[in-house]
C-alpha cells in the first residue's frame, strides 16, 4: 500500500495572476521535472504545435486560458510557445485509461482511472475576476480538468474510448476547462462540444441543476448527444469509433445500470472495491485514483483518493462567497507502489 495525496489549491483573480501563482508552486514541485522525463522519448512526436493555431483556438473558446499560460510562462522563465505546448492542450496525445461515471437527479459519480506516474495531484477552487465561471476541480496536464463542476452548477466528467484515428484538436482535459469555465447548462456544453475540434475520442457526460444528464459522443470525425444516467469506455451511437476490446467496459455499464436511490449509495457503488466497479489495474493504466461526486443543486463536491474511502466535502457556494478552504490537502492509499508525480524526488 502506497500513501498519496493531491494539494488542495484555490485561487480568486485574473488568469495572467493565476498562471503566475500556479508558476511559482511549480518551481518548487517535482511535477515538471518528473513529466519531462517520463515525455523525453516522445517529445519531438506528440509535442509540436501551429502556435497561431493553439493561440487562435483558445482565444475563440476559451480567452482568459491565454494569460493564464503567460502567466506560467512568466514564473517558469519559459518561452510563450514552449508554454503553449505543455499546457495549451492542443495536439498532445493523452494516455490510456478506463474510468466509469454513474449519475442521477442530483448527483454526478466518476472514477478516475489511470496509473499513479501521470497523476499531477492538484484538486483546484478557482474563481476568476476577469472572464469565466468559477471552477473546482482536479487538473490534468496543470490547466486542464478531468471532472469537476462549476458556480452555475454544472457537472462534468469524461471517458477515453479510442486513441485511433487522432485528429487535430484539444485533448480531454482542456475540453473539461472549457466546457466547466465558459458553459452554464447542458444545452451549452453540448452546442461546444459539437463545435470545438477533437483531438481523440471521448464521451463526455455532463449534468446541471434541472437534473438531465447527457452523454456526448465525441470524435474528431462526429459528435452526438444521448440521455443516459451511465457511461463507461465504449460509444452507443459511434460504434464505429469504439476500441475491439469493450468486455471490461460492458461489465462495469451493467454493474452500475441499477438506479441508485441517493449519492451515498452512488458513491459506495463506484469507490468500495467489493462492489466492482473500482478497478485495481494500475499496470494496465486503468486503476482508480479517485472518486469524485458532484452535487449541481447544492454546489458541493465529493473527492476521495484509493478505495473504499469516505469522501473529502467540499462546499463550493461558500468558497463562492469568498470563504477560504481550510483543507491542505486530500489524502488516500493506493494498492499500488508508485506514487503521484507530486510526490517524486527529482
Amino acid at each position: 500500500m502506497k500513501q498519496v495525496y493531491s494539494d488542495v489549491i484555490q485561487f480568486r483573480g485574473n488568469h495572467y495572476d493565476f498562471g503566475y501563482m500556479q508558476g511559482e508552486l511549480l518551481n518548487e514541485s517535482p511535477i515538471l521535472p518528473v513529466r519531462h522525463k517520463q515525455w523525453a522519448s516522445r517529445r519531438k512526436r506528440h509535442f509540436s504545435i501551429n502556435a497561431k493555431e493553439s493561440i487562435d483556438l483558445l482565444s475563440t473558446f476559451i480567452p482568459g486560458m491565454l494569460d493564464e499560460i503567460q502567466g506560467l510562462a512568466d514564473a517558469l522563465h519559459w518561452k510563450r510557445e514552449d508554454a503553449l505546448r505543455e499546457f495549451g492542450g492542443h495536439y498532445v496525445d493523452y494516455g490510456r485509461s478506463g474510468c466509469s461515471i454513474l449519475t442521477g437527479d442530483k448527483f454526478l459519480i466518476r472514477n478516475y482511472d489511470s496509473h499513479p506516474a501521470g497523476y499531477e495531484g492538484r484538486f483546484l477552487a478557482y474563481q476568476p475576476t476577469d472572464t469565466g465561471y468559477a471552477v473546482m476541480g482536479p487538473s490534468m496536464q496543470i490547466t486542464g480538468r478531468m471532472d469537476g463542476i462549476n458556480e452555475k452548477g454544472l457537472a462534468m466528467g469524461y471517458n477515453f474510448i479510442n486513441r485511433v484515428g487522432s485528429g487535430d484538436g484539444f485533448i480531454c482535459n482542456m475540453i473539461g476547462r472549457i466546457i466547466l469555465e465558459t458553459c452554464a447548462t447542458v444545452d451549452d456544453a453540448i452546442m461546444l462540444l459539437k463545435e470545438i475540434p477533437h483531438r481523440t475520442s471521448f464521451s463526455y457526460v455532463v449534468l446541471d441543476p434541472t437534473g438531465e444528464t447527457y452523454v456526448v459522443e465525441a470524435s474528431p470525425r462526429s459528435v452526438v448527444a444521448r440521455k443516459s444516467n451511465v457511461s463507461t469506455n465504449h460509444f452507443e451511437m459511434l460504434k464505429e469509433e469504439n476500441r475491439y476490446r469493450m468486455d471490461d467496459s460492458i461489465r462495469r455499464q451493467q454493474l452500475m445500470a441499477e438506479k441508485q436511490k441517493d449519492v451515498y449509495h452512488a458513491f459506495r457503488m463506484l469507490n468500495d472495491k467489493e462492489k466492482d466497479v473500482f478497478s485495481p489495474k494500475y499496470d494496465a493504466w486503468s486503476g482508480t485514483l479517485h472518486t469524485a461526486a458532484y452535487l449541481p443543486q447544492e454546489r458541493k463536491a465529493w473527492f476521495a483518493i484509493g478505495a473504499n474511502r469516505m469522501p473529502v466535502i467540499f462546499d463550493f457556494n461558500r468558497f463562492l462567497q469568498g470563504e477560504k478552504i481550510n483543507i491542505k490537502q486530500i489524502k488516500g492509499m493506493l494498492d499500488y507502489d508508485t506514487p503521484f508525480i507530486n510526490m517524486e524526488t527529482i
